[in-house]
């Protein structure tokens, strides 16, 4: 499209029947505004709520540094990474089997996934956590033999209760992630010579992990929230120590509010690295990547000074 009014000759007189320059009035929101400052209002009456509450906001500082919290902080990245290898595993294994042919493996994975994500992980934790009064003593013949006491301890029943739960979960991911490659690239592994194996270890998962990234590292958020249950069976992890200082100082909501600002730190922490491992996975899928949070702040930074034209050309 060519300008319309085209500029005139330096000292000669606009042509009288050039179009007039439109001039682009922006449509003004006001239900916007309205909701803006009435969002602003009730998020100010909520810090002022808890501003004038009677409470020690300088316990949170106190304690938020502690040896204990740090201590609770440690078994919770702990248990949570253990529990999503084992889920990452046994999930990849039960997606497969899922999948298989053969009705009896693909009937057990379908039970397996069935009972797991049916139960509650507070149930199943509880279940570990007692499970001597079933099992007094766990015999494994010649290989190992101690009572169950010893062997489920908190941690233990933390993990399994975690990691057994989550296996349920990213089987189903694992699975939507396999059964997204073109069953081409099969055809054509299988004309090369490649087994099953080989198919499924080269050619399969490493396609699928484009499918399978982003919502791993959503369960890996909700796993680091959910290991809070924990605590139900004498875990020591982040909010089992905040309680236990609660009960020994008495300020259970700043402690309450130590073991939150912690929670949102790491999930804040690992929100990050998802968003750049979905970046690096997106590289053969995407032509344009997304954005880094620095890369926005500067096209903001230089979109602010540059400004846009007054008017715009009719056609």
């Amino acid at each position: 499209m060519t300008d319309l009014k085209k500029a005139a000759p330096d000292g000669a007189k606009p042509s009288a029947d050039a179009p007039e320059v439109i001039q682009a009035i922006p449509v003004r929101h006001y239900g916007r505004y309205l909701a803006a400052v009435v969002v602003i209002v009730l998020l100010g009456l909520l810090v002022r709520a808890f501003a004038q509450a009677d409470l020690e906001w300088s316990a949170v500082g106190d304690f938020f540094f502690d040896d204990q919290i740090l201590e609770g902080v440690k078994n919770t990245l702990v248990v949570s990474v253990l529990a999503m290898l084992m889920g990452l595993v046994l999930g990849v294994v039960l997606a497969v089997m899922r999948m298989s042919k053969n009705p009896v493996t693909s009937s057990v994975a379908w039970g397996y996934i069935w009972f797991f994500r049916g139960t509650p992980v507070y149930v199943q934790l509880l279940l570990w956590f007692n499970l001597a009064l079933i099992f007094p003593i766990l015999n494994l013949g010649p290989i190992y033999k101690d009572e169950m006491t010893d062997v489920m301890t908190p941690f233990m029943a933390a993990l399994l209760g975690l990691g057994l739960n989550e296996a349920a979960y990213m089987a189903e991911i694992c699975r939507a992630g396999i059964q997204s490659v073109d069953e081409g690239q099969t055809e054509a592994s299988q004309a090369l010579g490649m087994t099953s194996s080989q198919n499924m270890r080269r050619i399969v998962l490493p396609q699928a992990m484009r499918v399978i990234v982003p919502p791993t590292g959503n369960e890996f958020i909700n796993l680091l929230k959910t290991s809070a249950l924990c605590a139900v069976v004498m875990f020591e992890e982040t909010l089992r120590k905040a309680q236990n200082i609660a009960n020994n100082s008495g300020a259970v909501v700043e402690m309450l509010m130590v073991a939150t600002l912690w929670f949102l730190l790491i999930t804040t922490v690992f929100s990050i690295g998802q968003f750049y491992l979905e970046r690096r996975f997106a590289r053969g899928s995407s032509r344009e990547l997304p954005a880094t949070p620095w890369q926005k702040a500067r096209q903001n930074l230089f979109t602010f000074g540059r400004g846009k034209g007054a008017g715009v050309g009719g056609a």
